[in-house]
């Protein structure tokens, strides 16, 4: 008896040894392949870090030049700005001289008209007035005009630097 159970202990021996070793085959197969697929993916976890990398530096660069182009766009239009408001007010410095020379104008006409006979007095009053008047008319379209040209110009200057710094954006 003790054959068929020495026999049999060792036929059962037999297999657990088979067993053991395709497991062990299998664990070995198992570790070797996740090995190999843990380099890949490591391999192309570095590549998507590079990528990344690269792909943020050129955005930046991106983003600098976009902004150089902005602060150049506001460089040029407060120059225009400036160059507009010196304009402005050197003609409202000859729009002056063109104001006081009206006034004399119309004084020089008054007091003409007045040193002549009696019956023209009052003709020569009204139209040393309306001299008077219109120097006085000329002044104030002359200084709103002023104005509006000066407020038209610093528009105009913002309008261009506004159109310059959008095409900076879509470069």
């Amino acid at each position: 008896m003790t054959s068929i159970y020495t026999k049999a202990g060792g036929f059962l021996l037999s297999i657990l040894l088979i067993f053991g070793a395709l497991f062990g085959a299998y664990h070995h197969g198992e570790t070797v392949k996740g090995g190999e697929w843990q380099a890949k993916w490591d391999d192309r976890n570095t590549r998507d870090e590079a990528a990344a990398l690269t792909n943020e530096t050129a955005e930046r660069d991106k983003e600098q030049a976009r902004q150089h182009s902005i602060n150049k766009a506001i460089e040029d239009g407060q120059q225009r700005i400036d160059s507009a408001t010196y304009i402005a007010a050197d003609a409202n410095a000859r729009a002056i001289s063109l104001h006081d020379a009206a006034d004399k104008l119309a004084s020089r006409l008054a007091a003409s008209e007045a040193s002549g006979n009696s019956c023209a007095t009052a003709a020569s009053k009204a139209a040393a007035r309306a001299a008077m008047v219109l120097a006085d008319v000329l002044k104030r379209s002359d200084q709103r005009s002023g104005d509006l040209a000066g407020y038209a110009d610093q528009s105009h200057a913002r309008g261009v630097t506004c159109e310059q710094a959008f095409d900076g954006l879509g470069k």
